[in-house]
């Protein structure tokens, strides 16, 4: 697995594309319909890796 990036990415729209400024250079362009359940499927997992992350730093097994 590679390094996670803690930097949010640029975006913003240009001639009807939605475009992500990525790390090293890397450009990604989307139709707005394919941005936007992007969009959701991030909001997600982020979501997810929020909860999994407070789990493992509050276990209810271990003394405090």
């Amino acid at each position: 697995m590679t390094q996670p990036h803690d930097q949010p990415r640029d975006v913003f729209q240009e001639e009807g594309e939605v475009i992500i400024d990525g790390p090293g250079g890397a450009v990604i362009a989307m139709t707005p319909e394919a941005a936007l359940r992007t969009a959701g499927r991030l909001d997600d997992a982020a979501l997810e890796a929020l909860i999994a992350r407070a789990r493992t730093s509050v276990d209810p097994m271990q003394p405090h």
